[in-house]
């Protein structure tokens, strides 16, 4: 008779509950932990609550496997120390965060020094994939791997997992996925500006449709910028802050220390953080310094803003000029 699945998890928010009660829909096994309240969601499908760390080794069958799906950082590192000091030979777990990849090849070392096996394990597909299906990336020995693809086989979409290569290789393949997602991001955001921007008026949300069929450009991310902007009713409403937890500035880092080059991503990285300064102590300095050089103005300036549009070459047709 064939065993039933099982694994725990770790943190059940957005991420770690959505892998656990699509697991659970699929009639495996899943024990968890989570500092907070566990929702009703998860208990109705049959979630099997453990109160503290310590509780998953009665309730998984060795060699126990057991995800994570905390915050980077010290966070998983604290995890980790609780739970190697209640695991056994041979467990093995699971960081399916966002964490650096130098950080996993030490913890990688570290826990295979106490008898402890680990994955570092690079998960996208957002919210909807982690409840339907996700895209995974695993980083690990051969063996180690072989022990847990079923779980990452069963909650992938189709094709979507991938034993990218030995201990660390998961969340650098992530890392590199996320810094490629911010330069696609910035591309889509100019895009939307130019359109928006336009002299005569454009159908954007209806363009955006059909950007998303059968266009090269033609992505979920081009399927989330026409829904959002169709409930949105346009960007209006939404505030120029963006926010996010800093994963591409350690790609941008290692680029450097690697010398490759990311112009690209690096310059997302860059306009990222220019969205977030409401003072612009930067164009102030640069108006300055254009003031005492060449006399120029300081604000919008009727006269200079027509010798821009009208004084110069310009490729752009003159019959449309305002």
């Amino acid at each position: 008779m064939t065993k039933q699945i099982e694994f725990g998890v770790v943190g059940l928010g957005r991420m770690g509950g959505g892998l656990a009660l699509q697991a659970l829909e699929k009639k495996m096994k899943v024990v968890g932990f989570n500092k907070g309240p566990i929702n009703d969601e998860l208990k109705k499908a049959g979630l099997a609550p453990v109160e503290s760390l310590t509780g998953f080794k009665d309730k998984l069958r060795n060699p126990r496997i057991i995800f994570l799906y905390i915050p980077a950082g010290p966070p998983v590192d604290d995890v980790l120390d609780q739970l190697a000091n209640v695991l056994e030979n041979g467990d093995i777990l699971v960081d399916g965060g966002n964490s650096y990849w130098g950080d996993s090849l030490r913890r990688h070392e570290k826990l295979k020094e106490k008898g402890l096996e680990f994955i570092d394990l690079g998960t996208s597909g957002g919210v909807d994939g982690a409840r339907n299906g996700a895209c995974f990336m695993a980083g690990g020995e051969d063996a180690v791997i072989a022990k847990v693809e079923p779980i990452l086989k069963a909650l992938a979409v189709k094709n979507g997992y991938v034993h990218a290569g030995p201990p660390s290789s998961g969340h650098f393949t992530k890392l590199v996925h996320n810094g490629i997602e911010f330069g696609m991001l910035q591309a889509i955001g100019e895009g939307m500006n130019l359109l928006e921007e336009f002299r005569f008026p454009v159908d954007i949300k209806e363009v955006l449709k059909c950007w998303g069929h059968g266009s090269v450009i033609r992505s979920w991310l081009i399927d989330l910028m026409e829904k959002s902007y169709r409930e949105e009713g346009g960007m209006q409403s939404i505030p120029a802050y963006v926010e996010d937890t800093g994963e591409v500035n350690w790609l941008v880092n290692d680029a450097l220390h690697m010398e490759v080059p990311v112009p690209v991503i690096a310059q997302s990285v860059m306009q990222l953080f220019l969205s977030r300064d409401d003072k612009k102590h930067w164009s102030r300095a640069i108006a300055m310094m254009r003031h005492g050089f060449g006399g120029h103005p300081y604000g919008n300036d009727e006269s200079v803003r027509k010798e821009r549009r009208e004084g110069q070459i310009n490729p752009y047709p003159a019959q449309v000029r305002s």
